[in-house]
């Protein structure tokens, strides 16, 4: 046996020693090609099923020493420069499910990421059968991350800059208008609405933390324009166009039941 067939099936005879694991039994292919690593089944998936062969994700560790020699502890992350991050960096997947405050503010599973995606073909519409929900040789749709990774979009609130610099006219404290400005964006599967409201209050950097103090992208996200009371009936030229309602694979069940 070559050594990548050995290393396959050793990964698989790992998976299946696991508690909760739904995997085809035969060899790594088969278990590549489950069903549940595609739809419908994907939607219900759980984290023990997925965690099941990709613990790994949890228990890596930050790099101790970079590859140019610079201590992590002698450095500060992107992430780490708000003060809602506490202690020493981590690594990306734990910060999302599993660090302390991240449990406070998210309620994220594997699946709020991940969606499948086909082995044998990664583009969408390469050919005429082509699966068109494919996301372009990705396996994470950017837009998930653009949700909370986006750049702060104060020419829309009609600021004159960036929260960095006119926080202090505000009081740091975002809900110096958004307390009267209030929109059910944060009523999703994947945050803590209750707890979101609750900390934002506290510290502005819990609401600049996803919008734009933690920016990836170099535009903001074109979030769904939910309705809130008082909203006037005028839509402003930036947001026409856009949805009313978020994703329905987002939305809390029992929200969505009551519409």
């Amino acid at each position: 046996m070559s050594l990548r067939g050995y290393c396959m099936q050793t990964l698989l005879a790992i998976c299946l020693a696991l508690p909760g694991v739904i995997l085809a039994e035969e060899n790594y292919l088969d278990a590549r090609y489950h069903p549940l690593h595609y739809k419908p089944a994907i939607d219900s998936a759980t984290d023990d099923q997925c965690l099941a062969c990709h613990a790994e994700i949890l228990q890596r560790e930050v790099r101790g020493i970079s590859p140019a020699g610079l201590k992590a502890e002698d450095s500060l992350a992107w992430y780490q420069t708000l003060s809602t991050f506490g202690g020493a960096q981590d690594t990306f997947h734990r910060s999302h499910l599993a660090g302390d405050y991240a449990k406070q503010v998210m309620d994220l599973k594997c699946t709020t990421c991940h969606q499948g995606n086909d082995p044998r073909e990664e583009t969408a519409n390469s050919s005429a059968d082509g699966d068109s929900t494919l996301v372009q040789r990705k396996m994470v749709d950017p837009d998930i991350c653009l949700m909370c990774h986006g750049q702060f979009g104060y020419e829309k609130m009609g600021l004159p800059g960036d929260w960095y610099q006119y926080a202090e006219i505000f009081g740091n404290n975002c809900l110096t208008c958004h307390v009267a400005i209030r929109t059910t964006r944060h009523e999703v599967n994947f945050l803590r609405p209750d707890n979101i409201e609750k900390l934002g209050a506290e510290n502005a950097d819990v609401c600049f933390g996803c919008h734009g103090g933690r920016a990836w992208y170099r535009i903001s996200y074109p979030y769904p324009r939910h309705a809130w009371p008082g909203m006037a009936s005028d839509v402003p030229d930036w947001a026409k166009g856009r949805p009313t309602e978020s994703q329905p694979r987002f939305q809390i069940p029992q929200k969505a039941a009551a519409k």
